[in-house]
């Protein structure tokens, strides 16, 4: 339940960033001074060249990363049902930290005191098309699973007549037992795919969810085999026909 204050931080944190980015962009106007210090302390170096198309692939991942928050606060306060559970206080200070880090990891990617005077038109490349509408397929999949979750402890009529866990089936839960965090692997890939897939350090992000949501499907789905005798056993954990 308390996953809904990390979207809220992102959704405000990233936003920020977004607006920040976007001013700089179209409007002409710096970054502010600390966010260039920002910079400076990770070692990008403000007086780099744009390899040609940095700022609006930043950009657009920057929007991409806050429109996927703000669908994940819309779920968590209007979709999902939560159990119960709770979540240890390290793990959600380390979260709340992730959500600022992701987004000013995107933005550390391009120089903080170059414009680029090209048209956006010109600016969109193949890699920014292929990199969304992954994002784009991904993320309503991910949206159905949770939907398809959250239906499981709900009465036909919507009212939640109940918290406790059941087999989930249809769309992606047919393959396997974690789609939800598949689905989540596939947006951070997109990611990548939009900032060119050459960017090493968002390739180290998408590495940490991997392991991070891999972890977590393998748990699940030890979780499903253990309590559900008549669980499908061609269901994978993490990765369709894979793992």
């Amino acid at each position: 339940r308390w996953f809904t204050h990390f979207y809220v931080v992102s959704v405000l944190w990233n936003g920020f960033l977004l607006i920040s980015l976007f001013r700089a962009e179209f409007l002409g106007e710096s970054l502010p001074s600390w966010i260039q210090d920002m910079h400076h302390a990770l070692g990008r170096d403000s007086q780099s060249k744009d390899t040609g198309n940095e700022h609006f692939s930043a950009l657009l991942v920057l929007l991409l990363l806050w429109l996927h928050s703000c669908r994940r606060l819309a779920e968590c306060l209007w979709t999902s049902v939560f159990s119960s559970g709770v979540i240890h206080i390290v793990q959600y200070c380390f979260g709340l930290g992730y959500y600022v880090a992701v987004g000013s990891t995107v933005l550390c990617q391009v120089p903080t005191n170059v414009r680029n005077g090209k048209k956006l038109s010109v600016q969109i490349c193949w890699y920014h098309i292929i990199g969304v509408m992954v994002y784009i397929w991904a993320s309503l999949h991910q949206h159905r699973c949770l939907a398809i979750l959250a239906n499981l402890r709900k009465s036909r009529s919507g009212k939640v007549v109940s918290l406790s866990h059941s087999v989930p089936f249809g769309d992606w839960f047919e393959s396997i037992s974690c789609p939800h965090y598949f689905a989540e692997l596939l947006i951070y890939v997109s990611m990548a795919i939009t900032l060119g897939m050459h960017n090493v350090t968002w390739w180290c992000v998408v590495m940490y969810v991997l392991f991070n949501q891999a972890l977590a499907a393998i748990l699940c789905h030890e979780f499903y085999q253990k309590n559900f005798s008549s669980y499908p056993k061609e269901r994978k954990a993490f990765i369709p026909l894979v793992f």
